[in-house]
């Protein structure tokens, strides 16, 4: 059996070596790095070969890559890099690796031409400037094959214990049974599409009922079809840390007491792993990333023998190695089975997990939690905003310039005179100009000088303006010159900079590169919009600048089309059309709607028509809320949920509610809540309690969590879910109109509060044995598009009035205990409000 590897994951493996250093990378983005490789190449002679496909054998070890660009005549190999910044700051590891893959490409060059000497040259191509700096070797052709038999020998043993590996888990997996007597109802069509799916690679998009186990309903077929299909990989990827848990809670049933040999790694965010927040990610200031490479061998030996790396897991590993958690998260990717994380880690701009598919050319089985939220976090990874206050904080922090460097004050829109006049800098999206090979000597213009020019551009654009503006067709050109210019001299900054600029410089570096992708990719798919702020008593005010994404289709695309097969499930996908069309889906995904194993007579669903929750009315529609939710307790007492569709109108109906019953204990939501408060805040629902607690419609508390049986009975959501009617949801409307004539507003109102109507009253029924009840409070539930929205088995009636006013209730026996309970909640309401 033979072990195909890449000539990067080759040398990275065997040939890294010294400190973990992100300085020298905070430049190109992938998209530059690509377009900085295709200037290169164009600048070189007609007889020049591009993206030369290459492979060699070694034992059992398949050596494979493209070499950027070749010279016959002149036998020259070029190896292109990208960088931004002063070369001469390069790490050493990272120039022993470029060189260790040149001469890698070299060998295979030499192979397959028969060549006994070859000149090998390291390209860097800055983006800033444009320039080219060569560096070249002659070498022997059979020193680079010692080179290279030495790379595959230390990388072979390795390569043999995979094959052995996937043997293994190939055959675990064939015999996986379920660990359980056999599916709930709904659960086996579930896993039979998914597993078909993966088969016949095919997407699948599945609307399946909350309570029948839709993770391990996935997760199962999919690891069944993962043997049979030769996957590499298999990714789950969540929107929230509660999706997290629950397939690694899945995954560890399915492993049962005797381990199976299947690797299965969690990626948790950078914010949440990283052991040294306050330090730089490099050796000469964080501890865990000196010596990264040097330890990396024994971390990743020991780590992989685990197979379940929880976040957990990882930590004792890294640390126990005295290396970073999270870097070691993600160079464990490549060894691993099963990646679960968020969806960022596929979906995003730079997304790791999609970047090693495609270039490591893994088959890969991609599937997505709770998929209808996917139409958010795309819209939200694919939007940039710059704010006008960052740039000012930092340029607080810079050394004043000298007075000649700005000369005389101007006025109206002159520049201001220079006394050193800022080099003009040769930017990516310009032609390629003639061949220019010299030394990286180009000095950048000075970071304040580049700012300044920000702000100016800046102030232009917002003369006079005050508030939200309409949203314009594409950000302005002069503006975006200038952010170019930042970025590059942010990125010469962060070369040297000192600790008191670093952390500031660096976050503004980011948001402006980001701003400067969304920029290049602007299109109809996306909305640029600036907004004023100016704040009282004379001070100043400041202003934001965005990029939001509306449809963000065009960027999922290729995403969806670099997966062997995706499968996408939630409770809520429906219509189809519009998580097609949003989404980008390919026109040959599969739907499915699962029948849910539930009875009409299980869930009680009641509208309250006499109630109005329309912003107007918010204020009248306290009290007969309040009176309606303090019935139904009455009549059933025990753990309920109250949704409203803001933090402002949740207060203040918990406010009301617990003015006029103080005596039942109820816990609210704030805006900021930790994992800790979450987990205090569900821990209320005991099977043996009672009492009440408010969340917001869409929030935490409304989808992905389970709380079966009578740890909650009921419900109540207090409004449709619509979003607030204003300037920016308007702008939405209008360009998804333009996009898909005639489903306007529906794309951009009905469609996304009513799903999060059907996830929150998803929590009321887990199991065949669970029943309760739910009451939708306002008038325009009973309207007929709206109805044929919600859940065809729900059996609908209308609620009746609450006697006014509804009596006060003893406090609950199970809370008598907690001395003042009930009055601590009822301050606690009054205090969030």
């Amino acid at each position: 059996m033979s072990y195909a590897v890449s000539v990067r994951t080759l040398c990275e493996f065997a040939a890294r070596r010294g400190d973990l250093d992100l300085r020298f990378h905070l430049g190109p983005s992938a998209q530059e790095g690509m377009l900085g490789h295709r200037i290169v190449t164009a600048r070189r002679a007609d007889h020049y070969l591009k993206e030369i496909p290459l492979q060699a054998q070694h034992g059992a070890l398949t050596v494979r890559g493209r070499a950027d660009g070749f010279d016959p005549e002149s036998r020259r190999l070029e190896e292109i890099k990208t960088y931004r910044g002063r070369l001469r700051d390069m790490p050493a590891s990272h120039s022993a690796l470029h060189w260790a893959q040149a001469r890698v490409y070299g060998h295979l060059m030499c192979r397959k031409l028969n060549l006994n000497t070859i000149e090998l040259a390291l390209v860097y191509f800055n983006v800033a400037t444009g320039r080219e700096t060569i560096r070249s070797q002659e070498c022997k052709a059979a020193d680079l094959e010692d080179h290279f038999n030495a790379l595959c020998g230390r990388f072979l043993a390795w390569a043999l214990q995979e094959i052995e590996h996937r043997r293994q888990r190939d055959a675990a997996l064939q015999a996986l049974q379920l660990p359980f007597e056999g599916f709930r109802d709904g659960q086996r069509t579930l896993a039979k599409a998914v597993y078909r799916g993966l088969r016949d690679r095919t997407h699948h998009a599945i609307q399946a009922p909350t309570g029948i186990g839709k993770t391990m309903g996935t997760l199962f077929p999919a690891l069944k079809a993962m043997s049979e299909q030769k996957l590499d990989k298999l990714f789950f990827l969540t929107a929230k840390t509660p999706g997290r848990k629950v397939a690694l809670h899945a995954l560890q049933a399915l492993q049962g007491p005797r381990l199976m040999p299947l690797r299965v790694l969690e990626l948790a965010a950078r914010e949440h792993a990283c052991e040294h927040p306050d330090k730089q990610c490099n050796g000469q200031s964080c501890p865990l990333a000196r010596g990264f490479y040097d330890r990396l061998e024994g971390a990743r030996e020991q780590a992989l023998k685990e197979g379940m790396l929880d976040r957990a897991a990882l930590r004792r590993h890294a640390l126990r190695h005295d290396i970073c958690p999270y870097h070691l998260g993600a160079e464990l990717v490549p060894w691993c089975d099963l990646v679960v994380g968020d969806y960022s880690y596929y979906f995003d701009v730079g997304a790791t997990l999609h970047a090693q598919t495609v270039v490591q050319e893994w088959r890969t089985a991609v599937l997505v939690d709770e998929a209808h939220n996917l139409v958010e976090r795309a819209r939200a990874m694919y939007s940039a905003t710059l704010r006008q206050q960052d740039v000012r904080a930092l340029l607080r922090l810079l050394p004043a310039a000298p007075r000649a460097a700005f000369g005389r004050r101007r006025t109206g829109t002159e520049a201001p005179a220079s006394a050193k006049p800022v080099p003009e800098q040769v930017p990516l999206w310009l032609e390629a100009g003639p061949h220019d090979v010299q030394a990286d000597t180009a000095q950048p213009a000075g970071l304040r000088n580049a700012l300044d020019s920000l702000a100016r551009n800046w102030q232009k654009l917002i003369a006079g303006q005050a508030g939200a503006q309409p949203a314009q067709a594409a950000p302005p050109e002069p503006l975006l010159q200038s952010l170019r210019q930042a970025a590059g001299a942010l990125s010469d900054h962060l070369e040297q900079a000192d600790d008191s600029t670093h952390d500031e410089a660096l976050r503004l570096y980011f948001e402006v590169q980001h701003f400067l992708r969304m920029a290049e990719s602007f299109g109809p798919h996306s909305l640029f919009e600036t907004t004023a702020f100016h704040q009282s008593a004379g001070g100043d005010g400041f202003h934001e600048c965005s990029i939001r994404n509306v449809v963000p289709a065009p960027f999922l695309e290729p995403r969806f089309q670099a997966a062997h097969a995706c499968v996408l499930f939630s409770a809520t996908l429906q219509p189809k059309a519009f998580y097609a069309d949003v989404l980008g889906l390919p026109e040959s995904t599969a739907w499915l709607d699962v029948a849910t194993p539930f009875s009409a007579e299980q869930l009680q669903v009641r509208v309250a028509g006499g109630i109005s929750t329309r912003y107007a009315d918010r204020q009248a529609s306290l009290a007969p809320m309040v009176e309606l939710i303090a019935a139904q307790y009455a009549r059933k007492p025990g753990n309920y949920l109250v949704f409203a569709s803001s933090f402002d109108y949740l207060h203040r109906l918990a406010e009301a509610f617990a003015d006029r019953h103080p005596s039942i204990a109820l816990w609210v939501q704030s805006r900021e809540m930790d994992e800790a408060a979450r987990a205090d805040f569900l821990a209320r629902f005991d099977a043996s309690g009672r009492g009440i607690g408010f969340a917001v419609l869409g929030g935490v508390f409304a989808e992905g969590i389970d709380l079966p049986g009578d740890r909650l009975i009921g419900a109540f959501i207090a409004t449709l879910g619509l979003p607030q009617v204003n300037p920016r949801n308007e702008a939405l409307k209008q360009c998804l109109e333009a996009s898909f004539a005639g489903c306007g507003y529906d794309y951009a109102y009905l469609y996304p509060g009513l799903r999060k109507v059907v996830q929150a009253a998803g929590r009321i029924i887990r199991t065949p044995q669970d029943a309760g009840v739910v009451y939708l409070m306002d008038d325009r539930y009973n309207r007929p598009a709206v109805r044929r929205l919600l859940p065809a088995w729900w059996r609908i009636e209308q609620a009746r009035a609450a006697p006014r006013p509804a009596p006060e209730l003893p406090l609950p026996p199970v809370l008598s205990a907690a001395q003042g309970q009930a009055d601590e909640s009822a301050r606690h309401a009054r205090g969030a409000a």
